[in-house]
């Protein structure tokens, strides 16, 4: 029985691996890379990047919402990697597969045939502790954070780099480790810089790279970092590393630009190298050596398929059957020197640069190139001196700077270095140079530098410089007693540091990288997965929002600070009567310069009182007509600085015609009541409700009480001795009805409306709002 399940279980598995062996065939059948990128067999390659370029943007998956959208993209970056390889290409070719065909769909991986059977390689390929496959990366190319910042950095600026960003848990790191390993060989042979950063020991670096997720690629370059966005191809980090690279340090030259390209030798003070090739675009290697030696040589390329090359070829003398390069100096009829190779290896290019980086006679611009040119003595070197021609720009100087340059030209002494200055431009350095002497420019200086502090050692060649045969006679003997004596530099003075003639060009430097800034950025919102760039606009959204609040609150800040003098000039003005100055102040600044107090009759009762907004309070000053103005004025102060707020509102009502209604409503608030009454009508129970203040809150039907406090100092008021306590008494009563007390009333209104606008004052509540209407008019 266990024998027959084992023979049913093994005639499964074969049946379910013919089935997918099946699957395979007819995918790989109906598979032509041609097809889906829509191009001819006799395609180019450049034909097929362009195509592939379209196809990839319109089927990518984060922008393209089909549901096929996946499958696509990924059939077409097989067959670019398929075309785009010549040894893949050409199987496809011959025999309609390459080696590692396989088929395309939502789950595909790297899958091969074992013993008959179908297996997912990457089940049973563990990279846990396996040293045979991770040492590539690990021992290598690995990268520590201080490593990054003081190596990796700053040889970022002569060459870039491509990292991978992996971690030992990293199941597709392992997929891509075969592309990867190819890569790499590939472009060190061509000097770019590897990393590898391993984010589980290495985290501080992956934060500072703002790499987030594994793998990762990312490149290096003038200390900047850019991510990998595209599928991990051999072609697609190929073309990554080239897109690194700054534009416009290879220029294009033909025909009708090449003497004014060549020209400019003396304008930018470099030597300028071409190189010939076959290939329309210029070669990456090229590139990158244009990149290191950027501060040295200007590079321009030539398309020998061109016909508009075709005068350059013949004048030159250029075989086409290899590349070229070719150095031109001073004389732009000569090349100053001259490389030919089938196979030109990074080495070859590195060495012929070197020995050419600086002209025959260059100018010294900075104190960069006058360091190189002629380098400080060391113990352990030969001696340098440097022939040093001080002349101007203009025609008159032609003649003598032309003869230096023809005796600089046939220099073959490695010891000496001919360079020559502007005196308008590097004014310090000629004045210490020219010290004390008749002789004005031109004038040669033999000079020897000492030490790093700008100490020299130098000897000015008598009689000036006009470029006769006398004087080339006269400092070829100078040269030739230097050899056999030093001591003959018998002068010696400190040089002050040169000035920099190019500073003019970094605002056009600056253009430069800030439209190759922006258009990293353009491309990577139209090409690359929005949620990546969400950081950034994030960043740049918010900035954007804060200065714009900033400029609002600003101005706003402005307007009332020009209304706040106003209001204070006419405070002043009015507190002739001594009043003291209560501060109050509220959530918002007052929006006019005066106060709006509205009368509560019964026509306005309704809408002040029993239908007001919810939230919102209407604040009552109680009054009679011969107090009217009075307190009027009073109230309009203390509450001027609350006038802001969009929830309060100010009325006043007459007591004499509503003292019923008065009545009426404080019977509520009956426990805060502690009214004075008047001796002379005890009786009748008459109460003053003059300077009394209502908070009236018409929606939750609630009220909350200000009581008249007399702060104020009159001499009436005044107690007498014990005797006329009496006497004292009286004189307070009469006192009550003048214009000084009963302006001291309000005094403590403002401290009583910021309690209001805290909501720490007692709230007595009322069933019903009487109707001022129905109430008997006191007359």
């Amino acid at each position: 029985m266990a024998m027959m399940r084992m023979v049913v279980l093994l005639l499964s598995v074969m049946m379910v691996n013919v089935v997918l062996m099946d699957a395979k065939v007819e995918s790989t059948a109906e598979f032509d890379p041609y097809k889906v990128l829509g191009v001819t067999r006799s395609a180019s390659q450049a034909e097929i990047k362009k195509v592939y370029k379209r196809l990839a943007k319109e089927w990518h998956p984060d922008k393209n919402k089909n549901p096929e959208a996946e499958d696509m993209f990924i059939k077409i970056t097989k067959s670019y990697e398929i075309l785009t390889n010549e040894e893949k290409r050409a199987s496809y070719d011959r025999y309609g597969q390459t080696d590692n065909t396989h088929p395309y769909g939502r789950h595909h991986g790297f899958r091969h045939f074992h013993d008959n059977f179908y297996f997912d390689e990457s089940f049973f390929h563990f990279p846990f502790n396996n040293k045979g496959g991770r040492d590539f990366a690990d021992s290598k190319y690995t990268l520590h954070f201080n490593q990054y910042i003081n190596e990796v950095v700053p040889d970022s600026f002569k060459r870039p780099y491509l990292i991978k960003i992996t971690s030992d848990w990293c199941f597709s790191c392992i997929h891509i480790e075969p592309v990867w390993k190819e890569t790499v060989q590939e472009l060190e042979t061509l000097g770019i810089g590897i990393g590898v950063v391993d984010v589980g020991y290495e985290r501080r670096l992956a934060n500072h790279l703002g790499a987030h997720q594994t793998p990762s690629f990312l490149g290096v370059v003038n200390g900047k970092v850019a991510f990998f966005h595209y599928a991990v191809v051999k072609g697609h980090l190929m073309q990554f590393v080239e897109d690194l690279l700054p534009q416009r340090l290879v220029e294009k030259v033909t025909d009708k630009n090449y003497q004014e390209f060549l020209k400019s030798w003396h304008e930018l003070n470099k030597p300028h190298v071409l190189l010939f090739d076959q290939v329309p675009s210029v070669p990456l290697l090229y590139k990158l050596t244009a990149f290191a030696y950027k501060d040295y040589v200007q590079f321009g390329y030539v398309d020998q398929g061109l016909s508009e090359t075709a005068d350059l070829l013949r004048k030159f003398n250029i075989n086409t059957y290899a590349p070229t390069m070719l150095v031109f100096k001073e004389d732009i009829e000569k090349p100053a020197d001259i490389i030919q190779a089938k196979g030109m290896k990074k080495q070859i290019i590195d060495e012929f640069i070197s020995n050419n980086k600086f002209l025959l006679a260059p100018r010294l611009v900075n104190q960069k190139l006058f360091d190189e040119l002629c380098p400080v003595k060391q113990f352990h070197r030969r001696r340098k001196y440097c022939v040093l021609l001080i002349t101007g720009e203009e025609e008159s100087f032609t003649t003598g700077n032309e003869a230096f340059l023809s005796l600089a030209s046939v220099n073959t002494n490695d010891v000496l270095r001919f360079a020559y200055v502007y005196q308008r431009r590097q004014q310090p350095l000629c004045d210490v140079l020219l010290k004390n002497k008749d002789s004005t420019p031109p004038q040669v200086v033999i000079l020897e530098r000492r030490n790093g502090a700008g100490k020299i050692l130098y000897k000015p060649v008598s009689g000036g410089w006009n470029g006769s045969k006398e004087d080339k006679h006269k400092l070829l003997e100078e040269l030739e007693r230097l050899q056999k004596d030093p001591s003959i530099l018998n002068n010696d003075a400190f040089l002050p540091e040169l000035n920099n003639e190019f500073t003019s060009m970094f605002l056009i430097r600056w253009i430069y990288t800030a439209y190759d800034y922006l258009s990293e950025i353009i491309d990577d919102l139209l090409h690359n997965n929005w949620r990546e760039m969400m950081p950034l606009l994030s960043l740049i959204f918010s900035a954007l929002f804060i200065l714009f609040g900033t400029v609002v609150i600003q101005a706003f800040s402005d307007s009332s600070e020009e209304k706040h003098p106003k209001a204070k000039a006419k405070e002043a003005s009015n507190a002739e009567d001594g009043s003291p100055n209560t501060s109050s102040t509220s959530s918002r600044p007052p929006k006019k310069s005066f106060v709006e107090v509205t009368e509560l009759t019964d026509i306005t009762y309704t809408s002040n009182l029993v239908k007001l907004r919810p939230g919102h309070i209407n604040v009552v000053l109680v009054l009679t007509d011969p107090t009217k103005n009075i307190l009027l004025s009073k109230f309009a102060k203390e509450v001027y600085s609350f006038t802001g707020s969009f929830t309060l509102h100010f009325s006043f009502l007459n007591v004499d015609k509503h003292s019923e209604w008065m009545a009426a409503v404080l019977e509520y608030a009956q426990d805060a009541m502690q009214i004075d009454t008047d001796e002379d009508e005890v009786g009748s129970r008459k109460v003053d409700y003059t300077g009394y203040v209502l908070a009236l809150n018409g929606h939750k039907k609630y009220l909350c009480l200000f009581k008249p406090v007399y702060t104020g100092e009159d001499l009436d008021s005044k107690p007498e001795e014990e005797g006329g306590g009496s006497r004292s008494r009286k004189g307070m009563t009469r006192s009550r009805s003048t214009t000084l007390q009963i302006h001291h009333k309000l005094d403590r209104l403002g401290l009583w409306m910021e309690r209001l606008m805290e909501g720490t004052l007692p709230r007595y509540y009322v069933p019903a709002w009487p109707g001022l209407d129905k109430i008997t008019v006191n007359k």
